[in-house]
């Protein structure tokens, strides 16, 4: 994989070019895709983006959204683009594989294939070009850097910062975590010289959910949480029967995980949701304990030292009882 700086002298010429992301995008795979449509279209580009699934409604005010193509949803469309792609950019995701339906596709294309993420273990052979910062905040920091970057930094507009500003807010817990370098806060201080209005963005995605979902949260903190103060760790398990129960669609349980983190001593945070195909993991921890080495262990997963996921087609029944296993295995990295 050669380094995405070479792609910078290259970025004037008009093409087509594609832009994906990881299956049900969050605030920072939505925000970095469409931060980088809107640049590119500047250029001229014929570009498209293309999730691998449906995503959260909370996310469709982002500038943008209505054009994005759901893979799943309409196949045929998506995949006419990505075949008339010159360029597909690849971001917050480092594997094929967090595409879901996309993994072979996105194989098989033979146009020059770019890597924008902030994950660790990079699949860097599937690559032409590109740039794997595990220690960046966000993906669209990484879309800040290469505009700024490449000499381009004219071309932020409102959408752009928009776009940006979502996906850090969105990745760093509103600055709280260890990945709000200064850098985060001089790219805040520099959308905001540009015209930024960051309350309504604050809104759009705290403050945009339906009344379910506060039940939901109420209800999964009431009587699926567990904490285990031997292991300062704290789970939460929910059946499938609740998300039938409150109507819970996509993007309705995004940082519900967070909530345990709020209890004094806690060190690990781990939810379980009880999927049709599988049991999907979320973790997250507080100094030195390494989430992404325990998913990648433990739930075929990985992500960020302090944040990461993972899966398992196990029952629930039997996931909870393996985490309960694996924090007794990690109880001196727990205390």
């Amino acid at each position: 994989m050669k380094p995405i700086q070479e792609i910078y002298p290259q970025l004037a010429q008009p093409r087509n070019v594609a832009i994906t992301t990881h299956q049900k995008p969050d605030a920072d795979a939505m925000g970095s895709s469409l931060a980088l449509f809107h640049f590119l279209k500047q250029f001229g580009d014929n570009v498209t983006v293309i999730s691998p699934t449906n995503w959260a409604q909370w996310l469709d005010w982002m500038p943008g959204c209505d054009e994005v193509i759901d893979f799943e949803f309409n196949p045929a469309k998506a995949n006419e683009m990505l075949d008339s792609a010159d360029w597909l950019f690849c971001l917050d995701f480092n594997i094929f594989h967090r595409t879901k339906t996309m993994t072979e596709k996105l194989k098989q294309l033979h146009c020059t294939k770019i890597l924008i993420d902030h994950h660790r273990e990079p699949d860097e052979p599937s690559f032409d070009y590109g740039i794997s910062d595990y220690g960046k905040s966000s993906t669209c920091e990484m879309i800040y850097d290469l505009i700024t970057g490449s000499g381009y930094a004219d071309k932020i507009n409102e959408a752009i910062s928009e776009c940006i500003y979502a996906g850090v807010i969105a990745d760093t817990g509103s600055f709280r975590f260890p990945s709000s370098s200064s850098s985060v806060h001089h790219l805040v201080a520099d959308l905001k010289s540009r015209g930024l209005q960051h309350s309504k963005i604050h809104e759009n995605l705290f403050d945009n959910f339906l009344e379910n979902k506060l039940r939901f949260t109420g209800h999964v903190l009431l009587h699926r949480m567990q904490v285990f103060y031997d292991y300062n760790t704290a789970l939460v398990a929910v059946p499938k029967s609740d998300l039938l129960k409150y109507h819970i669609k996509t993007g309705d349980t995004e940082g519900l995980v967070n909530y345990p983190q709020t209890i004094r001593g806690i060190k690990l945070v781990a939810m379980v949701i009880d999927r049709d195909e599988e049991r999907k993991w979320s973790f997250r921890s507080k100094g030195d304990f390494d989430c992404n080495t325990f998913a990648r262990k433990y739930f075929e997963g990985g992500g960020h030292f302090n944040a990461a996921g993972g899966r398992t087609t196990d029952s629930l029944d039997v996931t909870v009882q393996k985490f309960k296993e694996a924090i007794k295995e990690n109880k001196s990295l727990l205390q």
